[in-house]
């Protein structure tokens, strides 16, 4: 157990107070609460199920907020557990830093400025910057707004780690040019733009800095007048830091043993890419807005065709700023986020207006936010979202032997696969390590049950092969 005996009953009267919800809501929140429920299962037995508070404890994740939308409105919001090292509880009011579910904010922000004619969706993203220039790719190619926002750029950096308490934040341009300080690489065009489908925090900083260009105003206060305040979003900011006057409000970072990061939040001067400060009851009102803008009816904020344009994949079921699933009434749009010791999930259908935000403030938090949103998904009787049966094969002790070793995503980090006493172990996180099965109907497959992951093998020898997981189809080799 990672709280103190002063902070667990702290922690069970976070239970009991941090809600907002209606009485006929009660048994359909203890049903998700008692029914956490995995990614996959295998078939021939049971689906097991978990509680909330005993994921929180095994993953050790301090906090957590939810917040849930039912047909169109926020049916209720609820926090556990706690905020800091204080004790303080999580209510629907703590802030959480939003981590990636930035970039949907930020495109939904771009496309009212294509509306207003300050940016275009296709011509060269160089036309809107002025204190800054894009060098041209492979060809002499250029990027687009576009392809900037679904991740087609060919634009490099994937993610930023953010900077602790002590470390020297550099401003936006030094993060572009990879100058000191920063600690990522130049953003620059890797790749053919609109070849591939490849995750790009760099390409949001590049969309941040031409979105302050042509506005003429710095990126908090454009956001908050383009469409922060417009949607009601009032305990939301791109603020980083987050004002001291505001901390007490905020939930603190915890590693994935659960315990504070010294210092408090690290500090994310890529705004655009992962600087939102939120809660879930505020990104719920950002889903309805979105629910509410794909319609045929028409809102003063984004025409139902932009919408639509933001809704519609490009490439790799990625759309301008949300990973989009399924077809007609089923389909959905969702993000995650993961800041170091925040980690989040947002899902949410089109034209259903149902959906949920959880977040964390713990770094195995992702896992659990994705049990809560199955656990939801069953509870709704969602059409997507819901546990996948899946048949397991046995490997030999020699084919084993072939697969054990350490992999690298080039520019993402590794990953491990170990054998104990005959079963193959998954290592993505430190200290972490989960069941590996073989898929039984598709060769050289092999699976977890915590998330829809599998790694496909490209050859019998375990040299390599590609990654999948949601829109992420990365190449990973043996080191």
């Amino acid at each position: 157990m990672y709280l103190s005996p002063a902070k667990r009953l702290v922690f069970f009267a976070a239970l009991l107070s941090s809600a907002t919800t209606r009485a006929s809501d009660a048994v359909e929140i203890r049903h998700i609460e008692q029914g956490l429920r995995p990614a996959v299962a295998l078939e021939g037995k049971p689906v097991p199920t978990t509680t909330l508070q005993a994921e929180m404890q095994r993953l050790h994740v301090p906090g957590v907020s939810i917040a849930v939308v039912r047909n169109g409105h926020i049916a209720w919001a609820k926090g556990y557990g706690v905020a800091n090292k204080d004790g303080a509880p999580v209510t629907p009011d703590t802030l959480f830093q939003a981590a990636s579910i930035s970039k949907p904010v930020t495109a939904f922000a771009a496309l009212r400025l294509v509306e207003a004619g300050k940016l275009s969706l296709d011509t060269d993203i160089n036309t809107a910057l002025t204190s800054w220039k894009l060098p041209p790719g492979p060809d002499s190619s250029h990027a687009t707004l576009r392809q900037l926002l679904s991740h087609t750029a060919g634009t490099s950096v994937s993610g930023f780690p953010g900077y602790a308490h002590d470390a020297k934040v550099p401003t936006l341009l030094q993060v572009l040019d990879g100058a000191p300080p920063a600690n990522t690489k130049p953003v620059r065009i890797d790749t053919s733009p609109g070849g591939a489908w490849n995750y790009s925090g760099g390409g949001y900083a590049v969309v941040q800095q031409a979105m302050i260009d042509r506005a003429g105003k710095p990126f908090p206060e454009l956001l908050s007048e383009t469409l922060l305040a417009p949607l009601g979003m009032r305990n939301s900011r791109f603020a980083q830091p987050l004002p001291a006057g505001l901390l007490p409000r905020a939930a603190m970072p915890h590693d994935a043993k659960g315990d504070a990061y010294k210092g408090g939040p690290y500090t994310y001067p890529e705004l655009g890419a992962a600087g939102l400060w939120t809660t879930p009851s505020d990104l719920a009102r950002f889903v309805i807005g979105v629910q509410r803008h794909a319609d045929t009816r028409g809102n003063s904020l984004l025409a139902p065709v932009m919408a639509r344009t933001m809704l519609t994949p490009v490439k790799n079921g990625y759309a301008l700023g949300f990973e989009i699933e399924g077809k007609d009434a089923d389909r959905s749009f969702a993000h995650g986020g993961s800041n170091m010791g925040f980690q989040n999930s947002l899902y949410a259908y089109v034209e259903r207006g149902d959906g949920i935000v959880v977040m964390t403030n713990g770094d195995a938090g992702a896992e659990l936010a994705q049990s809560i949103v199955r656990a939801a998904a069953f509870e709704y009787r969602w059409p997507s979202r819901q546990t996948t049966m899946r048949k397991a094969a046995p490997l030999s002790a020699a084919k084993r032997k072939t697969l054990v070793g350490t992999y690298e995503i080039k520019g993402l980090g590794t990953f491990d696969i170990a054998d104990r006493n005959g079963q193959l172990v998954l290592g993505i996180r430190e200290g972490v390590v989960e069941p590996l099965y073989a898929a039984a109907d598709a060769p050289g497959v092999l699976f977890v049950l915590s998330r829809e992951l599998e790694l496909r093998m490209a050859k019998d020898d375990g040299t390599g092969g590609r990654l999948l997981a949601g829109s992420f189809d990365v190449e990973f080799k043996k080191k």
